[in-house]
């Protein structure tokens, strides 16, 4: 993985950088490492450093991240490295307590930073150690009721010296052994004092409480070609994909709103994309508008400077659904 030092390279004096890891850990929350790959290659080849990244544009820098999901994560991780920059010289503090003090950085973000940079025994505990923990232990309590106790028993094995090869050798079992479908306990290298193993419940833990059927919300979402380019708004800061540019909605989130200009408004589809909590489907409505309308919300951004790619998911896949209902120009 391009943030990682090999063991044999720690060894031999080489240190983790605390802005790679940092930067990585917040990129992996609630997303894959072969998602991240390419984005974090991007960011770092981009801003090498965190001064680098409290300099960026927000634009681009929400830009950059478009398709990884969970947008607070981007604002948060402008406003840690300007904090970083600000308060602390460009210096990330070297304690998971300190860590603590930075915006967007909870208690798994500082442990596994304090850990894996700065060798703190620090507990880190990711939806992977859990996994193991579960069955390690053999804890019947589903999660997340069962969130404290793995917590507890995670800091019980957290060893003292090279506790950052520690935490992310057990993220790692958990993520190609310890897996949540048909672990291989064959060759796990703690097999022979796996609790679940013994007792034969490996694959069935940890348990998990039931959960509901996800809602299902329906709104509407207008796109509207005004001359060569076409109108954006800005999200609110606060909120589902908040901060993001994208086209104007409404009756999905809460936020209300009319279509951004008075036209003759064509349905073009349904678009439908699912939210961690909710399914979405939106009526997909497009129009073509002289130049100089006058626009109710939103700006006419030109094509030149029109990047669907830089749009969150749903909002490129309403764009890959429209963009065919326009006449070429």
């Amino acid at each position: 993985m391009p943030w990682r030092v090999s063991p044999a390279d720690r060894a031999a004096g080489v240190r983790p950088d605390p802005y790679r890891v940092w930067l990585s850990e917040v990129m992996l929350q609630q997303t894959t490492v072969a998602a991240v790959k390419d984005y974090f290659h991007r960011f770092t080849a981009r801003w090498p450093t965190v001064a680098d990244l409290a300099a960026a544009h927000d634009d681009a820098v929400m830009g950059e991240w478009a398709g990884l999901g969970y947008y607070a994560r981007a604002r948060n991780l402008l406003k840690c490295a300007r904090a970083v920059v600000a308060d602390h010289g460009g210096v990330f503090p070297t304690t998971r307590e300190g860590l603590l003090g930075l915006p967007g950085i909870g208690p798994y973000t500082a442990s596994a930073v304090a850990a894996i940079a700065y060798d703190e025994a620090a507990v880190v505990v990711d939806g992977n150690v859990e996994r193991v923990m579960a069955r390690y232990f053999a804890v019947e309590q589903p999660l997340p009721l069962a969130k404290p106790a793995l917590t507890a028993l995670a800091a019980r094995l957290t060893p003292h010296h090279r506790p950052g090869d520690y935490a992310q050798a057990v993220m790692d079992l958990g993520a190609t052994i310890c897996t949540p479908r048909n672990p291989a306990c064959g060759i796990c290298p703690w097999m022979a004092e796996c609790a679940a193993r013994a007792q034969g419940i490996a694959a069935e833990l940890p348990r998990k409480l039931p959960k509901g059927d996800k809602p299902v919300r329906h709104g509407t979402v207008w796109i509207v070609r005004q001359g060569d380019g076409f109108v954006l708004e800005r999200r609110a800061e606060r909120g589902l994909l908040g901060g993001m540019r994208g086209f104007p909605g409404d009756g999905w989130d809460g936020a209300g709103g009319e279509a951004p200009v008075a036209a003759k408004w064509h349905e073009a589809g349904e678009v439908r994309h699912t939210f961690t909590h909710f399914h979405l489907y939106l009526r997909l409505m497009v129009a073509d508008v002289p130049v100089g309308a006058p626009l109710l919300r939103g700006v006419w951004v030109p094509r030149a400077e029109f990047r669907p790619g830089d749009l969150p998911t749903v909002m490129r896949k309403a764009w890959d659904m429209a963009s065919a209902a326009f006449v070429p120009r």
